[in-house]
């Protein structure tokens, strides 16, 4: 180990950086560096005292050899019987211990998905024999298992894992120069990728893509956005994070209701959701061809036009989309001469024939009583509030603000309430709207959708509706488990590539999802990772009385509950590895340590 300096300009001034790094030599005899830990600035004789510390470390370590496991007088040999091997006990070591069980899962998807296949024919190994599909395979499995910067996959989580193990690699393939740029390497291959997975899903879960479900969100970027360059995706707009003040990008998905995705589109982040679909509908026709699909979107997506376009198309593309509740200030009147019928358990609908659409207008017990707790419990906070407030003896100005704050956390109560503030004095009145909480009331639990498929079963198109929580699920997941963001990348195509890897990490987390659901629906693909987690690898070394070393390299048993899992979910545990053993000669110095310890 050494330490590295690094410099940096800064307003003006010249900034030192200081790291300790180490050399790892490969299989194939070239030598690279993994940065080992970061100091930060740090002065001469912090410099001084940490040289020497690396210095006494690898003195230390160039000494201490352990050249037994097994006690060598468990049995007598022959002198000169090369057949047999004296071990010793007492100077076992059990070294490197490192997650194997999660690897090998995400291996397992990546094969299973047919991934591996895929990449190999894509991404063929470099003039120095740099295998880039087995670098991507690393970036998708670590976003899958433990989401992070790829600095941070450098410098510790690639060589805390087994992927070396399980690729029959080395740290090669956690060079951090290489993790950058596989990234370049990716974007080409999108569509292509797309037309693959819909191949998978059809023989994995004999998925049907008659029904699409389409929403957006977004992701932001803790930067000015006045320092980006023109033309950047990353722009001011609706932020899904409540993150306004931040540039972002928008991410288009389309799923089906299982999950399994099809399709994304990285968009600048002031795109209007209302401009997406038209875009989407031609990218799907193109690369899958036309077909019979409904298409379930949220109210905000379409517009009138867009509609109209997939009303009048040659054959006609089918839609359910949700309505804002404003436009039940038109349709109420012929809908309250409309009876209830019965879609499901819970589930009443009416009914609306109008302009060659349906209509349905549905109700849900459920949904009924979670939107009336939900709007009594932030009434009752913002009433009190109120009463609070009005008991302050406060500055006009103050008061505003306390309101605003007040008006922000309680947004649909404070709609209920008339507030009237006093023009001359710091003071104000407020009282209950019962005309507004009839009709908040009335409406509460309640949907209105449309769609041009008039002939069909009101509860299946209910049930379409609901369906919606899976693209939803699909950004949760994103966000949250693989943490698509912060993103560390500053270059446009990289973040790009950043979010593709975050997608190839969705499939994997969904394919594992869907073979859970069939086996226990109550056991999610993060709670599998987790137990998985629990089987490790570890070096075993024997040293024996000739001086050589005996290497074995082991995964520890699963517990009963992982092995049932295992055997549920239909997989087969890979053989131990073959043991090795070494022909290096020891030194007359370890000869002499062996002397006296024996």
């Amino acid at each position: 180990m050494f330490l590295r300096r690094t410099e940096r300009r800064k307003n003006g001034k010249t900034h030192s950086y200081w790291n300790i790094v180490e050399n790892k030599r490969l299989d194939d005899g070239r030598v690279v560096q993994r940065h080992v830990l970061y100091l930060g600035e740090i002065n001469s004789s912090q410099a001084a005292v940490w040289r020497k510390a690396i210095a006494v470390f690898d003195e230390d370590a160039g000494r201490s050899r352990t050249l037994a496991l097994f006690p060598e007088d468990r049995c007598e040999v022959a002198a000169g019987d090369a057949c047999v091997v004296q071990l010793r006990l007492s100077e076992m070591r059990l070294e490197r211990p490192r997650q194997w069980g999660t690897c090998w899962l995400a291996g397992q998807l990546w094969q299973e998905l047919e991934l591996d296949r895929f990449w190999a024919d894509r991404l063929p190994p470099s003039r120095k024999r740099t295998r880039w599909d087995q670098v991507l395979q690393v970036l998708a499995s670590y976003r899958l298992i433990a989401p992070g910067s790829e600095w941070r996959l450098h410098r510790q989580w690639f060589g805390n894992s087994a992927m070396a193990d399980l690729l029959g690699a080395d740290f090669g393939l956690a060079e951090e120069h290489k993790l950058y740029a596989c990234h370049d390497l990716l974007l080409q291959h999108k569509d292509a990728l797309f037309s693959h997975l819909v191949g998978r899903w059809r023989d994995l879960f004999n998925a049907n893509f008659d029904v699409l479900l389409y929403d957006l969100t977004s992701t932001y970027f803790e930067v000015n956005a006045s320092d980006l360059p023109d033309g950047s995706k990353r722009r001011h707009g609706y932020s899904r994070d409540k993150r306004s003040d931040c540039p972002q990008v928008v991410i288009a998905l389309v799923v089906t209701p299982d999950g399994l995705p099809l399709a994304y589109e990285v968009l600048p982040g002031n795109t209007a959701d209302s401009k997406t679909l038209r875009m989407f509908l031609g990218k799907i026709e193109r690369q899958y061809g036309k077909a019979r699909r409904v298409w379930v979107m949220d109210r905000g997506v379409p517009t009138e036009a867009v509609l109209a376009e997939m009303r009048n198309s040659d054959p006609p593309v089918q839609y359910l989309v949700g309505t804002p509740k404003g436009r039940l200030n038109r349709l109420e009147k012929h809908l309250l001469e409309k009876p209830w019928q019965d879609a499901r358990e819970g589930v009443k609908v009416k009914l609306l024939a109008e302009d060659g659409e349906l209509y349905v207008f549905a109700q849900s017990y459920d949904r009924v009583t979670k939107e009336r707790a939900m709007r009594r419990r932030q009434l009752k906070w913002l009433w009190k509030r109120l009463r609070q407030i009005a008991a302050m003896e406060i500055a006009r100005e103050e008061l505003l603000m306390k309101l605003g704050a007040a008006r922000s956390r309680a947004p649909a109560a404070w709609r209920l309430l008339d507030i009237e503030i006093d023009k001359e004095r710091p003071s104000f009145t407020f009282a209950l709207n019962r005309k507004k909480l009839r009709t908040t009331r009335r409406r509460e639990g309640r949907y209105l959708l449309r769609t041009n498929l008039t002939d069909n079963d009101p509860a299946q198109l209910w049930q379409y509706y609901i369906q919606l929580v899976a693209v939803e699920e699909a950004f949760r997941n994103l966000k949250g488990d693989l943490a698509i963001r912060p993103v560390f990348h500053k270059d446009e195509k990289r973040i790009e590539a950043h979010i593709f890897i975050a997608f190839l990490a969705y499939c994997m987390q969904i394919t594992l999802t869907r073979r859970l659901h069939a086996l226990a629906p109550g056991l999610t693909a993060r709670s599998a990772l987790e137990k998985f987690a629990a089987v490790q690898m570890i070096d075993v070394h024997l040293p024996t009385t000739d001086g050589r070393e005996i290497l074995l390299t082991r995964y520890t048993h699963p517990e009963p509950e992982l092995q049932l899992l295992i055997d549920r979910l239909k997989l087969r545990l890979p053989p131990q590895p073959p043991p090795r053993i070494t022909t290096a000669a020891v030194t007359k110095a370890d000869r002499r340590s062996e002397d006296l310890l024996t």
